[in-house]
């Protein structure tokens, strides 16, 4: 009996230990085996590559409105964020298109990202892509829409300007027919129709200007210009008009480098500069053009002693038709063109525009455009002397820094 129980004791041990063994055997097989498998989304053979080389931003949605796949330009437009479809515009349209499995289409104007810096106006093509997934083809259609809005003002604009000159000159001529027997009214009348036509030429010559801008390139055609000649022929175009109002032009400093662009551009950029400040100083008053080559650039400055301009006003100076005084540019026989020319003429250049004004201290309005040969000539930082007839007041408020 003595022999037999330690024999029994040590059999229920190795009975535990083997089930013990046989435990850890299941449970350390258990945390090795491999985790199901998931399958990646896939797409249609052939539908990446596709994709890949349409040259459209592209989003592709789950039947859960999970985002599977994005090219960076959704992602730069704005459209995706995370694996999230951003707009809800968006989101309703892939749900109509799972609904019904018919390729749609539409134009939106989307805010650009999550913040709303800037609008995106955008076509979207929304298609079925295999049997769970929607696709989503995006084109940027913000400058086009730019464009062709730009077109249609500038086409309205045009229209209301001729129509003008036209019809007053048609009641001038019906004027003059009724008025046949009578030399004074006769005068008069063709007097007012002689500044009529010529405002509509003038017209017509800023837009024929303008269409020319639109087809030059500047790179190409350009050729080395003194900027010394452009101005002295600029000023000689308009000393006709300044006399006829005892306005004198003053003409100081000097630019020697020259710049690469078209001389009978450059030209009529200064000259519609000069042309302005005479129509808008006062009868018996100076204009100034100064000259002064620093930092790389020519720059040409034109001040008046004009009645200045707000500073509500300068934002949209440069844009086309827009006047400051519309009925005093009527009367000086003003297009609303000419600023907006020079603006092309020196972006075309490589070049800027700037203008400082005040009321009641005139306006002056100046062009850096790049010389050939980089030099700083003038690095003394004093202000450009413009003419020895321009305000004292004006010159001494306005500084290097501060022209317009």
């Amino acid at each position: 009996m003595n022999e037999v129980f330690p024999t029994l004791i040590a059999g229920l041990i190795g009975l535990a230990l083997g089930v013990v063994g046989v435990l850890a055997y299941y449970f350390a097989q258990r945390r090795s085996a491999p985790l199901p498998a998931v399958d990646e989304p896939t797409l249609p053979e052939g539908a990446a590559a596709v994709l890949s080389v349409v040259g459209r931003a592209f989003v592709i949605i789950d039947d859960v409105d999970g985002v599977v796949r994005a090219n960076p330009a959704a992602y730069a437009y704005g459209l995706v964020r995370g694996h999230t479809l951003v707009h809800e515009q968006l989101l309703s349209m892939v749900r109509r298109v799972r609904d019904d499995g018919v390729i749609t289409e539409s134009q939106f104007e989307l805010q650009r990202g999550a913040l709303g810096a800037g609008q995106l106006v955008v076509h979207v093509r929304a298609a079925p892509l295999g049997e769970e997934y929607i696709l989503l083809l995006v084109d940027d259609r913000t400058e086009i829409t730019r464009t062709e809005a730009m077109r249609n003002d500038f086409v309205a604009n045009v229209s209301h300007e001729l129509k003008t000159p036209v019809g007053a000159i048609s009641l001038l001529s019906e004027a003059i027919e009724d008025a046949a027997d009578d030399p004074v009214a006769v005068r008069r009348f063709s007097t007012r129709m002689h500044k009529e036509s010529a405002r509509l030429g003038a017209l017509v010559q800023d837009i024929i200007e303008l269409s020319r801008l639109q087809s030059s390139d500047v790179i190409v055609h350009g050729e080395p210009v003194q900027v010394q000649q452009v101005v002295n022929e600029a000023v000689d175009r308009n000393k006709l008009l300044a006399e006829e109002r005892n306005i004198s032009i003053s003409l100081g400093g000097q630019i020697e480098q020259p710049v690469h662009g078209e001389a009978d551009l450059l030209m009529t950029a200064v000259r519609n500069l000069i042309d302005n400040a005479i129509r808008y100083s006062p009868d018996n008053s100076a204009v100034g053009v100064g000259l002064r080559q620093r930092d790389g650039f020519a720059q040409i400055s034109v001040t008046d002693q004009g009645p200045g301009i707000t500073a509500d006003e300068q934002e949209r100076i440069f844009e086309r038709f827009y006047r400051v005084d519309s009925a005093r540019s009527r009367q000086t026989g003003g297009t609303g063109l000419g600023l907006s020319i020079v603006k092309h003429i020196v972006a075309n250049h490589g070049g800027e525009i700037s203008l400082w004004s005040q009321e009641g201290q005139g306006s002056t309005f100046t062009l850096r455009i790049p010389v050939l040969d980089e030099q700083d000539e003038d690095m003394d930082g004093s202000p450009v002397e413009l003419s020895a007839g321009t305000s004292a007041t004006a010159e001494s408020a306005r500084g290097e820094g501060g022209h317009r």
